[in-house]
């Protein structure tokens, strides 16, 4: 191959000579380096034993790390809204237990400030550790469980204790214990008397009560009026029946306040003192019987002193 070259300055021709084999020899040389050069390059940017990772596998797995946060979060977010609902059950109740805590001191009659529900319960110590004993929180839905059966408990006790002193409150109320008169004495006692109108000895059934005319006939227990009229030698008269086979009468009234089948309770005014029937004067005739046999009504009218 003849090559000439032309030079702009003197005008001068020269002429070269290539053989055509050692041009494609040369071409065959440069594509070589070039290959080698890149190789290399490639291997300087990426360490050995490595390869370039994949942009999609990046991105699927950083949204599959948003969507496992995510989850997390709602997950988190159910287990304090129900956490918040269970507190607030709790306090519910707590309040509810305090109100019957205040209830059950005022039914047993107790000092307030020594039952004072509005205050912590007084408690504490001296420090004391166990050698060894890592002390280990329970989680926290466990503890409120074991505070609710806790609570359970607790309630169930009350309730009792309410159920109880609700019937002490109605035996007392049924109680026979009193006067049968708000004022006045005794006028004569039971067994054993000489009759007022006769001047023989006569066994008297009952106790009477000397009053003022008109003044109030009391019940002494709770019960059930079973009669209420005129009744030989007792004039107007009141019969009323209690608990436990008990039946007091009130004899000799003016009038009385109450009908058969009316429900009474201890205090009650059922009629006023009067002297109806066989009488000397205004005084109430009281007796007392247990199934149907006449007691002595003394340790019943006694007991007015103990409450």
């Amino acid at each position: 191959m003849h090559i000439i070259v032309l030079s702009r300055r003197h005008g001068a021709a020269r002429s070269l000579s290539l053989d055509l084999r050692w041009l494609t020899l040369g071409l065959a040389l440069l594509v070589a380096l070039a290959v080698g050069g890149g190789a290399a390059v490639g291997a300087w940017l990426a360490p050995a034993g490595s390869a370039l990772p994949d942009t999609i596998e990046i991105t699927q797995a950083l949204d599959a790390q948003r969507d496992e946060v995510g989850a997390v979060r709602v997950d988190a977010q159910r287990q304090l809204d129900a956490f918040a609902a269970h507190v607030a059950e709790l306090q519910a109740r707590l309040t509810r237990l305090d109100a019957l805590g205040e209830r059950l001191t005022e039914l047993a009659e107790l000092d307030a400030s020594e039952f004072d529900f509005s205050l912590n319960v007084g408690q504490g110590g001296p420090e004391e550790l166990l050698d060894g004993a890592a002390y280990a929180p329970p989680p926290f839905m466990t503890t409120l469980d074991d505070l609710a059966l806790r609570m359970d408990s607790r309630e169930q006790q009350l309730e009792v204790l309410e159920q109880l002193l609700a019937d002490r409150r109605i035996d007392e109320a049924v109680m026979l214990s009193g006067h049968p008169v708000l004022q006045g004495y005794v006028s004569s006692p039971f067994g054993r008397r000489i009759d007022p109108l006769t001047g023989r000895v006569s066994v008297h059934k009952g106790v009477d009560f000397a009053a003022k005319a008109g003044s109030d006939v009391v019940a002494v227990g709770a019960g059930v009026v079973t009669f209420a009229g005129r009744r030989n030698g007792y004039g107007n008269t009141v019969e009323i029946s209690h608990a436990d086979g008990y039946l007091t009468l009130y004899a000799h009234n003016r009038s009385n306040r109450v009908q058969v089948g009316d429900l009474v309770q201890r205090g009650q005014t059922i009629g006023t003192v009067g002297s109806t029937g066989r009488s000397t004067g205004n005084h109430v005739h009281f007796e007392v019987s247990r199934n149907g046999q006449v007691v002595n009504p003394h340790s019943y009218i006694a007991r007015a002193g103990d409450e």
